[in-house]
């Protein structure tokens, strides 16, 4: 696993500038998993969960998902289970065979399970998405279905936050809080190297 990939708050911000306006959070030059550590405990877990998925690599955020989403809601129905798998998957063959199936995964279950959003974090871990990504998709042009799409870079942290989030909606407000930030802290170890996770 590599190294914390951003020393501080601010570095995460200015290489994800998007980040700060969907986190609400300010550019701080404080250490990366201080800053974490303090946004979790301060009650602003949510935002913790959002910081936590910028800051891990893609492949570290979708196995710190995977097991956040296992660890809050196991799924349950067949199709969100295989979407989780696929997620999975391509975190322990990191390849674009199974990053495309975790991809056509997402795509074809519920957008309100947690599971979808880590085959999406997954789906998402690449340069592009294949011709026909988009096709149905409301606003979605034609030639959009006939050339292959490049992904933002930030798609897969935002999935991972969606996919934790959704899951902690199954818990009870307080189990919710607890929870999460158990998530923010295995994510904050992850981050710094101190599990091995994807073996």
């Amino acid at each position: 696993m590599p190294r914390l990939r951003f020393e501080t708050a601010r570095d995460l911000l200015e290489a994800y500038p998007q980040a700060r306006d969907e986190l609400m959070i300010e550019p701080a030059d404080v250490p990366s998993l201080t800053f974490l550590d303090e946004l979790s405990k301060h009650q602003v877990v949510d935002k913790a969960i959002g910081f936590c998925a910028y800051l891990l690599p893609r492949r570290e955020a979708v196995w710190w998902g995977c097991q956040s989403v296992r660890a809050l809601a196991p799924p349950t129905d067949h199709k969100e289970v295989a979407a989780l798998r696929a997620a999975e998957d391509w975190v322990r063959v990191p390849e674009e065979e199974q990053r495309l199936t975790a991809l056509a995964s997402g795509r074809q279950s519920d957008y309100r399970a947690a599971a979808t959003w880590m085959a999406l974090a997954a789906g998402w871990a690449g340069p592009g998405m294949p011709p026909g990504s988009l096709a149905g998709f409301e606003g979605a042009s034609p030639a959009a279905s006939d050339a292959w799409l490049p992904i933002p870079p930030d798609y897969t942290a935002k999935a991972v936050r969606s996919g934790i989030l959704i899951a902690a909606t199954k818990l009870s407000p307080q189990q919710r809080t607890e929870s999460l930030k158990r998530c923010a802290a295995e994510g904050a170890r992850i981050a710094a190297g101190e599990t091995a996770g994807t073996s």
